[in-house]
């Protein structure tokens, strides 16, 4: 059992829900996204999604393209979140999921890839423009290292793309709440519920929800709906507003536990 699902069981057990917070790596520089971390970690989150920095990241609304931009400009590659992933894991046991588009992996190799993120403590990937169809090609060496591999389902998603990922997801399925890019939105999408429901027909892993939700209301909302509430924009974008002179730590650790509490 990985310790994400150990995780995730833990709660369900306790009628919880999970925070999964989502961070690029790297930004506002690779030196202080650890403590970032922690600081997410001390707030509630239970669950890190790492976000590795690309230069077209086609998933990603302006905040975090942006993000991608500033952490790119650092010097944040792929080796370098491994090794940020490697500093969070020598203070935290906080289970750690690997954000990328194919491209990165592909240039880094799969299988090197699989074998340094196991070494470093990462329990999970997830390949964020990876087409569920293809997957067989390319999980095979983390699954060799018994690491999760998340797929994405949309509102758009068939009843046969639902059944693939529910097929190749371990860990937890990432539901996109709305068709579009990631960023914060006013209120939670209609589609979501109809695309929890049609999911879990499918599968009996826990469902994350996420894209647009930014606040503890709708950060309550979804919960109601999921097993766990995925957060990246807001986190992003506070970032971003506070600035590396600011005090990041305090402002996300206080956002963090807002959202926590409401779920």
């Amino acid at each position: 059992m990985t310790s994400i699902t150990a995780r995730l069981n833990d709660l369900r057990r306790k009628n919880q829900k999970a925070l999964i917070a989502y961070l690029t790596a790297g930004d506002p520089t690779p030196e202080r996204t650890a403590s970032l971390v922690l600081a997410l970690e001390r707030g509630g989150a239970d669950i890190i999604e790492l976000g590795v920095p690309f230069s077209d990241p086609i998933a990603d609304g302006p905040v975090i393209q942006r993000a991608a931009e500033r952490a790119l400009a650092a010097g944040t590659n792929l080796r370098k979140v491994l090794d940020i992933a490697a500093q969070i894991r020598s203070n935290s046991d906080i289970p750690l999921v690997l954000f990328t588009y194919l491209n990165p992996v592909l240039k880094y190799g799969a299988a090197k890839l699989a074998a340094d993120a196991k070494a470093v403590g990462i329990d999970g990937v997830l390949l964020t423009d990876l087409s569920v169809e293809e997957a067989d090609r390319h999980i095979a060496p983390f699954r060799d290292h018994h690491l999760d591999t998340v797929f994405l389902a949309a509102p758009t998603s068939t009843d046969r793309r639902l059944h693939l990922v529910a097929k190749y997801s371990t860990g937890f399925v990432y539901l996109v709440s709305r068709a579009g890019v990631t960023g914060e939105r006013d209120s939670l999408s209609a589609s979501a519920a109809p695309l929890v429901e049609r999911m879990r027909h499918s599968t009996d892993l826990p469902l994350a929800l996420g894209f647009g939700i930014a606040t503890p209301e709708q950060a309550r909302d979804a919960a109601q709906l999921a097993d766990a509430v995925v957060v990246g924009s807001a986190f992003v974008r506070l970032i971003e507003k506070t600035g590396a002179e600011g005090n990041l730590e305090e402002e996300l650790e206080s956002f963090t536990r807002s959202l926590k509490k409401n779920l």
